[in-house]
């Protein structure tokens, strides 16, 4: 009786024995099934594609206060043409420089006109291909709940206020806080208060939620970035200019055609539609309701004794 129960034992351990390799062996079946038709997408599709060149690939360079928007845009319009768009972001006037250094890039993108003129006068874009896709209005930022009271410009100018803006020598809204504060006679007065510049708008937006500072002069849209971040809008006679987002197709580009169907895709309905989700102006009427006075564009050179006036050193 005992030696058929040993038998018995046995036959159950090697019939599990069996049956573990069967499963093993279904596993490896399942696995090598799957990955056969894994392989045969791929390299029939994106892959033959990739290697062969049949993908096209354009690089923008681009400044930062475009950011969220264009990142959205960029991966709907892959997705809809195959059409893969890289993008670079820095401040605007470093884009320039870099494109200008490589002689690479299909798009420039920067935060402005001003620097969209630079770029055609130095031959980097063809000029007609120029499209504007939003419109920029300057605002302060500051912290969720306001904790220092910051209701206007002036305020900015409190001893012990930590205020922040972009390099205004490569960062567009840098320039344009320069410019804003001394229209308004606050140059010297808020200057001695900031206490570093930022080498791009988005950095410039992260600076309220690092708690870092109090206030920074940047773009309204940087309120619409952050549930940190607090606008407080400037009265309109305190605004001389309002930028716009423009894009243009750069000189160098190898796939000019695909560069401009990117342009064309943001400047599109649903494009645009993008871009006002995250709370860019996409209208030259709409911009003008926060300062119908502001000039649109056009340039404004720093002071020449402008380091002298900053508290910061860049």
């Amino acid at each position: 009786m005992w030696l058929v129960r040993v038998r018995d034992i046995k036959l159950i351990i090697k019939l599990k024995t069996m049956v573990s390799t069967l499963k093993n062996y279904r596993t490896l079946f399942i696995i090598i099934f799957y990955m056969s038709i894994f392989t045969s997408v791929f390299y029939s599709g994106y892959a033959e594609k990739l290697f062969s060149g049949d993908i096209t690939e354009i690089r923008a360079f681009c400044g930062s206060a475009s950011k969220p928007a264009l990142e959205e845009s960029a991966g709907i319009f892959e997705e809809k043409t195959g059409i893969r768009v890289v993008l670079y972001f820095s401040g605007s006037g470093t884009a320039l420089s870099q494109m200008k250094l490589s002689r690479k890039g299909d798009l420039y993108i920067p935060g402005s006109p001003e620097y969209m003129a630079r770029a055609a006068k130095e031959g980097i874009i063809d000029k007609k291909t120029t499209r504007i896709i939003a419109y920029l209005i300057p605002a302060m930022l500051v912290r969720k709940g306001n904790p220092r009271d910051i209701q206007k410009l002036t305020d900015l100018a409190k001893p012990g206020m930590r205020v922040a803006i972009a390099d205004p020598e490569s960062v567009v809204i840098g320039l344009y806080a320069v410019e804003i504060l001394e229209k308004n006679g606050l140059l010297e007065a808020v200057g001695k208060n900031i206490v570093t510049f930022s080498e791009s708008a988005s950095k410039a937006a992260s600076l309220i939620p690092l708690n870092t500072v109090d206030a920074v002069i940047g773009w309204r849209v940087f309120g619409i970035w952050s549930p940190d971040n607090r606008l407080v809008l400037l009265p309109s006679d305190q605004i001389p200019r309002i930028a716009y987002i423009p894009a243009a197709v750069s000189s160098f580009s190898k796939n000019p055609d695909a560069a401009n169907a990117f342009i064309e895709f943001l400047t599109g309905e649903e494009g645009q539609e993008i871009f006002t989700r995250w709370g860019y102006i996409t209208s030259e009427e709409s911009a003008f309701e926060f300062s119908p006075e502001a000039a649109v564009g056009g340039e404004y050179r720093l002071p020449e004794n402008l380091s002298s006036l900053l508290g910061a050193t860049k």
